[in-house]
């Protein structure tokens, strides 16, 4: 909601929330700096746009704006969730911060890691941010729990996948009986089975789920120290995919 402009002493005009998001999204995309954002050209400055990032994170807007789209993607029959797949990414984060670790794909040099799931078309419908030395299975509950409750049809509505796939990654069995316990198939590649299985069928949509996502230049790198504010950009991203996907769909 728009704050109340005081009568006599108004000050500046608060910029509206169409051109702060404007610049919000130019440094998604292009990975610029804040201070480098063309205020001329975007119709806000880097600083206000960064101010209106804290505050709409903070403020839980976009986990809702992405249930928002999901939903819409669900009633419009082009959100597939009876099999999804699971993985993760490294990336290095080079101001440190909260959700920061020594990653072991990287010389043991800081970064973080993205956990994301995906529906059978490489929809994204949850994502998490953790330090970069966490493994991938320990975030699979957490990643499920991520989930929001899709509507969008009659009856209930659905917050788990019928089956996931994963990689070898995540061949533990413990984790397999909390996928049934949830009533969720495992889908998981075994680490003593040869290459071959069928399961990559079912699970190279999350990596071009990746690609899409790290077409957002700002998300390769990580920049903020603050992780909300590097989650939220993750959150943002998943939106305009969303959203290609629901154009698509008409």
């Amino acid at each position: 909601m728009t704050p109340e402009r005081r009568r006599r002493y108004p000050g500046r005009l608060r910029v509206p929330d169409r051109a702060a998001l404007t610049g919000i999204m130019y440094v998604v995309r292009t990975g610029v700096a804040w201070r480098d954002v063309p205020a001329a050209t975007v119709g806000c400055s880097g600083v206000t746009a960064w101010r209106r990032l804290r505050d709409w994170t903070e403020a839980g807007v976009w986990p809702r704006l992405h249930a928002a789209l999901l939903t819409e993607l669900r009633r419009a029959d082009a959100l597939e969730l009876d099999d999804c797949a699971v993985d993760g990414s490294h990336v290095r984060a080079l101001k440190g911060g909260d959700h920061v670790g020594p990653s072991p794909l990287d010389r043991a040099r800081p970064g973080s890691k993205h956990h994301l799931i995906v529906d059978r078309r490489g929809t994204p419908i949850a994502v998490t941010l953790t330090g970069g030395n966490r493994h991938d299975v320990t975030q699979l509950v957490p990643l499920l729990d991520a989930v929001p409750p899709i509507r969008g049809l009659r009856g209930r509505p659905r917050s788990k996948p019928g089956g996931l796939y994963a990689d070898r990654g995540y061949d533990f069995d413990k984790y397999r009986r909390l996928l049934w316990k949830r009533g969720i198939e495992p889908l998981i590649a075994r680490r003593d089975v040869a290459h071959g299985s069928g399961l990559g069928k079912g699970r190279w949509v999350v990596e071009r789920s990746f690609a899409w996502l790290h077409q957002f230049n700002r998300l390769r790198t990580r920049y903020e120290r603050r992780a909300d504010l590097h989650q939220g950009l993750l959150e943002l991203a998943c939106s305009p995919i969303c959203l290609r996907r629901l154009r698509t769909s008409f």
